[in-house]
């Protein structure tokens, strides 16, 4: 086992920062935040349910986004220079629906009258530029779920807002690879808990439609970002506390108080959404328990509390996570609560998906904080998903309906309340100028075990007389744009290329120059146009595919893939080495028309 603190991800960056920059950079002023995306890498995250999800923890992946991150923060520092923040607004229509309508008509008639829409349509960026006006980069926050790419697509991808990156970087850094230019678009989340992108609905699985429907946000961002000439100017401050959410009494009145609850997880979280169904015969809007999958939950995990089964009411409980702390707690009991401001701009960064009006309480609540003691017209944005992670925020009254999101709001129906009660305290801690007297909680505990991954490391196996990337299936010697080029290689697995960094890339695309006589990479596997599958076979044999779909923008000319991999070698009693290769497709030429 090894040992971890429980937000291991966080503490770890945050250990880092400080043996790296010493006080620069701390808990108080770094917001770590997902995208985010449901085609990603996972086995990083401590707490029971997403050990058990991902097969068990992954050291290895943890490193890497540990590292990754690092690595992110030291560029952006070492690039650090003077500018300026320049902030705009505006609607994007057409690229959302409301995924749970229907809870959402159980918000209060006056409340959802003010609102011409069930999902916030309004996007807000922030444009820095140097002290010559030259443009630096973007921060977008928009609501809207990453599920463009639906449970059927198996490529690792960064879904609708790393595509919106992507493509605003691929615009603004003419030149470089993806993710290699100077000039980062962030497209961050907010409340996106019952927002799809789906607008078309749900495309099904088994009719074989296409999935790759990225509904990119880049026209309206382009020009929300050419037109943005609102300076942000002022004062820096930033104010963060651990809390026990599982124990926060809520004053709902004057009179009246609620309480939080130990976590759970309801009936209706099993049954997913029109986004992705689960693959059981649950429902979403259940409030009746199963007694089938009732007395399945007690003989293996035992039986939830009263009290718990009480808090969460209405919440038929499935899971009581609260409850299981074997081999670890199964969920947080202690969560981030962070706001930093930037002269009138405040970001709070709240560790789940909000609703839609969830977000819109939780704004208009620390605009009333601030506006209070002294800081009035603060523009608030929701950034979801922060620092740690605690599924789902409804309101109180979406709470009643029992959809996936309400299902999902693990502190049970006075979670949101809990949430302004505790956002207002850092709210006017920065108004008031007494950041420092705050107290910063309880500190998040320590694992000593953790449950080790269990997918197994095998050693990788070419066949005989073959070598380790060479080529099966080689590509045509003539393609035209659109069509697809495919070569297949002897495969090794790609997780050991997380082991050691001797490659950048899993691939490259490169076009023959003659004026140099040297190959020039066009593609890297950040690149949509390139698709990488590995396909296990059995005692350690794999194949890789790569592709290239062939863009209309493809010059005419001479044009070769590259596969870079790296094979686990284990001799008799000795230690496992990890072995790097590279092998290159026969050349092949794209012409216009054939």
């Amino acid at each position: 086992g090894v040992s971890y603190k429980t937000f291991a991800w966080r503490s770890d960056v945050l250990n880092r920062l400080q043996s790296k920059y010493g006080s620069l950079y701390r808990r108080d002023n770094v917001i770590l935040s997902g995208t985010h995306t449901h085609s990603g890498p996972a086995g990083y995250f401590q707490y029971t349910t997403f050990v058990l999800a991902s097969e068990g923890f992954s050291n290895r992946t943890f490193e890497y986004m540990v590292n990754g991150i690092m690595k992110s923060i030291e560029i952006a520092h070492t690039n650090m220079k003077p500018g300026k923040i320049f902030i705009n607004k505006g609607n994007v229509d057409g690229a959302q629906i409301n995924r749970s309508p229907t809870s959402y008509l159980w918000n209060p008639l006056s409340e959802r009258a003010r609102y011409s829409s069930n999902t916030d349509k309004e996007m807000l960026l922030l444009k820095m530029v140097d002290l010559n006006g030259d443009d630096l980069g973007l921060i977008s926050w928009f609501a809207i779920h990453p599920v463009s790419m639906n449970n059927s697509n198996h490529l690792v991808n960064s879904d609708n807002m790393g595509y919106a990156s992507y493509l605003f970087e691929q615009e603004k850094n003419k030149g470089y690879l993806p993710g290699q230019g100077p000039y980062v678009a962030a497209f961050a989340s907010s409340n996106l808990g019952d927002v799809s992108p789906n607008t078309l609905g749900p495309s099904c699985i088994n009719t074989g439609e296409s999935c790759d429907n990225a509904n990119s946000t880049c026209p309206i961002g382009g020009e929300l970002y050419a037109s943005a000439s609102q300076e942000v100017t002022g004062p820096l401050a930033s104010a963060h506390q651990w809390v026990n959410m599982t124990d926060v009494t809520v004053w709902l009145n004057s009179t009246h108080t609620g309480k939080t609850c130990k976590p759970a997880l309801g009936y209706s979280f099993a049954a997913g959404t029109i986004d992705g169904f689960g693959s059981l015969n649950f429902t979403q809007g259940t409030t009746v328990g199963d007694p089938f999958w009732d007395s399945l939950r007690d003989q293996i995990l035992g039986k939830p509390s009263e009290e718990i089964k009480e808090c969460q009411k209405p919440k038929p409980i499935l899971l009581h996570t609260g409850e299981l702390s074997k081999p670890n707690p199964w969920h947080p009991d202690i969560v981030d609560v962070q706001i930093i401001t930037l002269g009138f701009f405040a970001i709070a960064a709240v560790p789940g998906e909000f609703t839609t009006m969830s977000g819109r309480r939780f704004r208009e609540a620390i605009q009333e904080e601030f506006a209070t003691y002294g800081m009035p017209n603060m523009t608030v944005v929701v950034s979801g998903l922060c620092n740690v992670y605690t599924h789902y925020i409804t309101t109180y009254e979406e709470y009643q309906a029992q959809r996936y999101e309400a299902a999902s709001t693990i502190y049970g129906p006075h979670t949101l309340s809990a949430y302004i009660q505790l956002f207002k305290v850092l709210a006017k801690a920065i108004a008031t100028g007494t950041v420092a007297n705050l107290s910063t909680g309880p500190e998040p505990p320590f694992f000593k075990q953790l449950i080790n991954t269990l997918i197994p490391d095998i050693v990788d196996r070419a066949p005989t007389g073959k070598h380790f990337g060479d080529v099966l299936q080689p590509a045509n010697p003539t393609y035209r744009m659109g069509e697809v080029v495919e070569v297949v290689f002897v495969g090794a697995n790609p997780k050991n290329s997380a082991e050691i960094l001797t490659h950048q890339t899993f691939l490259t695309v490169e076009k023959y120059e003659a004026t140099s006589a040297t190959w020039q990479i066009v593609h890297n596997d950040a690149s949509w146009e390139t698709r990488f599958y590995w396909h296990k076979g059995l005692l350690g044999y794999s194949n890789t595919t790569i592709q290239w779909h062939i863009p209309d923008s493809a010059q005419p000319g001479i044009y070769r893939i590259r596969y870079f991999g790296h094979s686990r070698k284990q001799d008799l009693l000795k230690a496992a080495v990890i072995v790097s290769f590279e092998s290159t497709s026969s050349t092949f030429e794209v012409v216009t028309a054939l």
